[in-house]
């Protein structure tokens, strides 16, 4: 055991600056048996610490490493089981109670003894020992010093102490002067007990020698001994007096700390009552204010929103645990609730008298407005409401009820207002449209138009809707087909129930201007109004997050608003984007029917005002649109847009019925179609209608189903017709449309451009040929014969051998197609196609031309013919090339 003792000194406690005064070797009770040691050390250190210390060997070496400590004073008792009976069993009490099983008896006596004595020097603490003998503490104790532990008893503790520097040096020295003692150690312990007798010798004599220094060294030391009695006589007077002082100061402690106590919460309470004071007192001039301030005067309004504003911070103050149970709290604030309920009636009332007075204000103005195509400015009333805009807000959040009354009032006096001024603009409009011509008539009923005759084009200047243009293309063109076209037949009256004569640029310029003023008045006047909702009703365009308990779903005249209740106060459930929509829809409910009228109304002077209002109108949506998609003139416009657009696409269908449905006279020649004409007219006119416009789609749509609706009618008429050949009704027709789309150059018909050019080509082509037939039909018979016998195998230069085919016959052929003969059957075929085709179109010398070319082309095949089959003959025609020209160029200048 003092080798283990050694051992744990030299690694374990002496690095730490630790003495070893105790070991013992124990195990865990009730559990495998794994040994250790706990150990009683010491800090070498002061003020001294002492420790108990479990130290257990290392499974991986033959080392031991420290695995526990606990602080001596921790310990609370030590139980050693059996006070009479040896037993190796003891329980240290820590912070738990740890059960020890010693390795003997003794070891745990002398451990337990070690432990009382270190408590007894130490530490001074009331430790229990329980179960341990009487004897074994009070052997441990020197009789008559229960006090403390004389000072060589810690020396009795330590069983083995370690060499110091100079015990080690001399030890060194002294076996330097005896090497044999490394071979004899017997001789060496009997030197060194020689030598240490006569030391003890030496020290005798010398102690006998000096006895007169020892009496006088005891004396001294009974001195001693003696004012060290009287010292603990004071010490212990001392330490009394001080205990009592002791008492003194802890009672003035705690004196103090009361007052302390007391002071901090005088210093709350202080806090709280100035936090209520200052968050909860409304002043004199805010409640005065509130209760009588002048609602009418920008001065008073300022003060009212002022105090209103104040009283809300007043009533939202966020109170501290405790202060809703205060009753001068409550008291203020059932204060704060009437003042709040006075306020908001109050001004509840003022503002609903301000809605009606300032409609009826706006009432008496709209006389000077009746005449004129404008509508009433409402910026003045918007103007003076906007100074209560902040006082709405808070009424807002503080009064839901009368906030949503007021919104109502407001939607009814103004849906009032609004409706008759916007009739009465409108009926402004419907006037100026259907006004006095130039002819001082009126045509309030005038009929639909949708493929009569029609004279004009406009052209439009951007977006603004400012019409300017020249007419006189379209003018000539009547000119030139409106008396034909009457002379057809009666049934084109049918088409439209107005001729050209009776219809003025200036109309249709006219109900453009008038449209596009009534949108450039509708569009402020609702954008102002929007913008002034947004702001006097404090309705923001963002979506309201606030949580709801339960919806309730209340009709304002038809308007639904949806709101929910959170402990009382009402929240918007739907976005506030959409609260300003449905005032918007309840205020203006009138315009959406009233435009839908006026587009009715122009619709039935003309069909082709669905043109200029489809243009106008997709402008305007496209501009509401950006700006706010979602808005209330947006959406109402879109809506009046699908009109429109379906008026537009029912003139189109109408046209194309009416293709469907004309009827060609059959004692006249055909010409150019009504509805090839109309064609023409209504592409020019849509071309300086859709310059630039948004909607440019629909009308390329409508382009193509027109155009092969013409194609259709244009074959289905030349099939039945009756006086014109079918060539030539296509050739004319189709010339004249390939003309139009050349001319307006529309990208979406170019295949249709192409289309029609192929189809007036090989019409004029086959007309040529089949009217120009065989004029000289007997030569012609003759050289037929020639190519059948060549085509039987007979070479041509001996076809003149056949006896029906030689030079002799030949020249009877010949001889019966003078010159003379010959101009006056071209002359004949001349007065032919004269009367085949018409004067509008102006194809006579192009198809005179064409038929020149394909008599020439015959003359110069038979010429081949008669060189190949009859050579050196010298037999030719009785014309020449250079007559035909001349023949052709003459009878087209008689004519």
């Amino acid at each position: 055991m003092t080798a283990i003792k050694h051992a744990l000194q030299r690694d374990i406690f002496t690095p730490n600056d630790e003495r070893l005064l105790s070991i013992v070797n124990v195990c865990k009770a009730g559990k495998k048996k794994r040994n250790c040691f706990l150990c009683a050390t010491v800090t070498t250190e002061r003020p001294v610490q002492v420790n108990v210390v479990k130290v257990k060997k290392s499974d991986k070496g033959d080392f031991y490493k420290r695995q526990t400590a606990w602080a001596l004073r921790d310990l609370a008792i030590v139980d050693a089981k059996d006070a009479v009976k040896e037993s190796p069993d003891f329980d240290l009490h820590f912070d738990k109670v740890y059960k020890w099983v010693a390795s003997s008896a003794v070891e745990k006596n002398t451990f337990i003894s070690c432990i009382w004595k270190l408590n007894q020097r130490y530490l001074r603490k009331k430790i229990d020992f329980i179960n341990v003998s009487s004897q074994l503490l009070e052997e441990s104790v020197p009789s008559g010093e229960n006090q403390s532990v004389a000072g060589g008893d810690e020396e009795a503790v330590d069983e083995y102490q370690e060499l110091n520097a100079r015990e080690e040096q001399d030890i060194e020295i002294m076996m330097e002067g005896c090497e044999y003692a490394i071979a004899n150690a017997e001789a060496f312990a009997e030197k060194l007990s020689r030598e240490l007798q006569v030391l003890d010798g030496a020290n005798i004599q010398s102690i006998m020698a000096s006895e007169k220094q020892v009496n006088i060294l005891m004396k001294l030391l009974d001195e001693a001994l003696k004012e060290v009695d009287q010292i603990e006589l004071k010490l212990s007077s001392y330490e009394e007096m001080l205990q009592s002082v002791k008492d003194q100061m802890d009672q003035i402690s705690e004196s103090n700390h009361l007052i302390h106590l007391s002071n901090t919460n005088n210093v709350k309470l202080l806090s709280e009552i100035e936090f209520l004071v200052n968050h909860m007192d409304l002043a004199k001039g805010h409640i005065k204010a509130l209760q009588e301030g002048d609602l009418t005067s920008s001065r008073g309004i300022e003060a009212c929103t002022n105090a209103a504003d104040a009283l809300l911070q007043c009533m939202n103050v966020a109170l501290r645990p405790g202060h809703d149970m205060l009753h001068a709290v409550k008291q203020q604030q059932q204060r704060f609730s009437d003042l709040r309920e006075q306020f908001a009636r109050r001004l509840a009332s003022h503002l609903n008298s301000v809605f009606v007075q300032q409609g009826h204000d706006q009432s008496s103005t709209l006389a000077q407005h009746s005449a004129e195509l404008t509508l009433p400015n409402h910026h003045p009333f918007h103007r003076d409401l906007l100074r209560y805009a902040k006082l709405m807000e808070w009424l807002k959040n503080t009064d839901y009820g009368k906030y949503e009354g007021l919104t109502k009032n407001y939607m009814d006096y103004l849906s009032r207002l609004y409706e008759r001024e916007i009739k009465d603009f409108f009926e402004v409009a419907k006037i100026k449209m259907t006004g006095t011509t130039r002819e001082g008539k009126k045509f309030a009923t005038l009929p639909r138009k949708e493929s009569a005759v029609k004279q004009e084009t406009e052209s439009l200047h951007g977006s603004s809707g400012k019409l300017t243009g020249s007419t006189s293309s379209l003018n000539k063109l009547s000119v030139q087909s409106s008396g034909n076209r009457r002379s057809q037949s009666s049934s084109l009256l049918d088409m439209g129930n107005m001729s050209a004569s009776d219809l003025d640029v200036a109309d249709r310029t006219k109900f453009d201007k008038i449209f596009e003023q009534v949108l450039s008045e509708l569009e402020p006047l609702c954008l102002a109004e929007q913008d002034f909702i947004s702001k006097f009703f404090k309705l923001q365009q963002h979506q309201s997050t606030s949580g709801t308990t339960m919806n309730e779903v209340e009709e304002m005249d038809g308007v639904a608003l949806s709101r929910s209740y959170t402990s009382g106060v009402p929240q918007t459930v739907t976005s506030e984007k959409d609260m300003i929509r449905q005032m918007m829809t309840k205020i203006f409910r009138c315009i959406e029917p009233e435009l839908n009228n006026l587009i009715a109304l122009g619709d039935k002077i003309d069909s082709f005002n669905s043109l200029y209002m489809l243009v106008k109108m997709s402008h305007h949506v496209w501009t509401a649109q950006n700006v706010d998609p979602a808005s209330f003139l947006s959406t109402t416009l879109g809506n009046v847009l699908v009109t429109v657009k379906r008026n537009f696409d029912k003139c189109i269908s109408n046209q194309m019925k009416q293709m469907d449905e004309v009827k060609i006279s059959k004692k006249s020649k055909v010409g150019i179609l009504p509805f090839v004409a109309e064609f023409e007219e209504f592409a020019a006119l849509a071309e300086s209608i859709f310059k630039n416009a948004e909607r440019r789609g629909d009308l390329d749509k409508a382009y193509i189903k027109l155009i092969r609706a013409v194609f259709d009618s244009v074959e289905k008429v030349a099939n039945e017709s009756q006086k014109t050949p079918r060539d030539v009704v296509m050739m004319e027709n189709f010339h004249h449309i390939f003309a139009t789309l050349s001319r307006l150059k529309i990208s979406c018909l170019e295949a249709e451009k192409k289309e029609a050019k192929q189809k007036y080509t090989d019409h004029l082509q086959s007309y040529v040929i089949y009217s120009l037939g065989q004029p000289l039909e007997k030569l012609n018979h003759f050289f037929e014969g020639v190519e059948a016998r060549v085509a039987q195998g007979i070479r041509e230069e001996e076809v003149s051998y056949q006896l029906a085919f030689n030079k002799q016959e030949l020249r009877k052929v010949i001889k019966e197609y003078p010159g003379k003969e010959v101009k006056k059957g071209l002359d004949n075929l001349y007065k032919k196609v004269d009367k085949h085709l018409c004067e509008e179109e102006n194809l006579l010398q192009v198809v005179w031309h064409s038929m020149q070319d394909e008599f020439i082309r015959q003359y110069k095949h038979f010429e081949g013919l008669i060189a190949r089959c009859y050579p050196g003959s010298g037999i030719t025609m009785e014309f020449t090339i250079q007559d035909i020209l001349d023949y052709c160029s003459s009878i087209a200048q008689s004519h």
